[in-house]
């Protein structure tokens, strides 16, 4: 296990390696001149020269990209453009309440496609799987800027239950503490992820329910909600686990569609912000972030599964 850890640490290393120097030329490549995106149209040549020079930009792109590495060693992002910040500290301050947003959606998507999934298993090929399968793939298609839209029209217009925007405070816990202002927005990043996991779950407890272990316990006269439950669930539900690490990343990008949907003061929406700004340090920690997001799910996927099923052994 530990030669496993280590081995995976290394890759993972090169992976984010890789990444952040196809980003770091990428945005080099888009923008030349730094100086004067940061100073404008209206500064003068010799005001952009000094600002090139006096943070580097004049120096050959390899320069500088062994010059960010040397600062990434050191946990120093750059300092935003725009922001005139530290772009560790601006991520910092919106980090939180996208991770908060983003496990509040997982938490309700799980709840409701683990027992969904195993009950269209168990009643395959009924109305009930029909039905739910039908709906599963139509909200599958649906875009999240779409449902986000068609949630703000029926539940906050023609039904005036919940608010259309978000709450505005920047507390990382405002989605337990105002469950109202934040229903929409988590249940928008919540339904996509719904038919995904349960279409997985459904798949997945098929399979273990034609296993010889669910046909003997039910040859002992367990009830049906103990072979369910004790014998199914567990070893039903990894697949799930798998999926939902590779999925970490994309709750980062589900979350940028529904915090600037909602107007929620998260990741999602400094980097649009960013964007438009041409503020490229922030854009290029919040694609590190996005890297480090992938390796540390499949990475953390690929442990879960080993530890919920003991069959499995990780190569030496």
């Amino acid at each position: 296990m530990t030669w496993y850890i280590v081995r995976r640490l290394a890759i993972s290393a090169v992976v984010l390696l890789g990444i952040s120097a196809i980003v770091f030329f990428l945005l080099h490549v888009v923008s030349e001149d730094p100086g004067r995106v940061v100073l404008g149209q209206r500064a003068s040549p010799e005001a952009v020269a000094d600002f090139n020079r006096e943070h580097g930009f004049d120096r050959p792109v390899v320069v500088q990209y062994l010059s960010y590495l040397d600062q990434l060693a050191h946990g120093d992002l750059g300092r935003s453009y725009k922001l005139n910040e530290n772009v560790a500290t601006v991520l910092g301050q919106h980090a939180a309440r996208s991770a908060m947003l983003s496990l509040a959606g997982l938490l309700l998507a799980l709840l409701i496609a683990v027992p969904l999934g195993i009950l269209q298993a168990v009643r395959k090929g009924r109305v009930v799987d029909r039905a739910t399968t039908a709906v599963s793939y139509v909200l599958y298609a649906t875009p999240s800027f779409l449902l986000g839209l068609v949630l703000i029209a029926v539940f906050s217009q023609t039904l005036p239950l919940f608010p259309a925007e978000a709450s505005s405070s920047h507390s990382a816990w405002v989605v337990f503490t105002d469950p109202r202002a934040m229903a929409l927005p988590v249940i928008t990043l919540a339904v996509t992820s719904v038919a995904i996991f349960s279409q997985y779950q459904r798949s997945s407890a098929l399979e273990q329910l034609g296993q010889d272990y669910i046909r003997v316990a039910r040859a002992k006269g367990l009830p049906e909600r103990l072979v369910l439950r004790r014998h199914l669930l567990r070893n039903a539900c990894l697949p799930l686990i798998t999926l939902v690490g590779t999925l970490v990343p994309s709750l980062l990008a589900g979350n940028l569609i529904v915090e600037s949907l909602f107007n929620y003061p998260g990741l999602g929406l400094l980097f649009l912000n960013s964007l438009q700004q041409e503020d490229y340090p922030v854009l290029l920690a919040y694609t590190l972030i996005g890297g480090v997001l992938t390796v540390a799910g499949s990475f953390g996927a690929d442990l879960a599964v080993a530890a919920a099923d003991r069959r499995i052994e990780l190569e030496k």
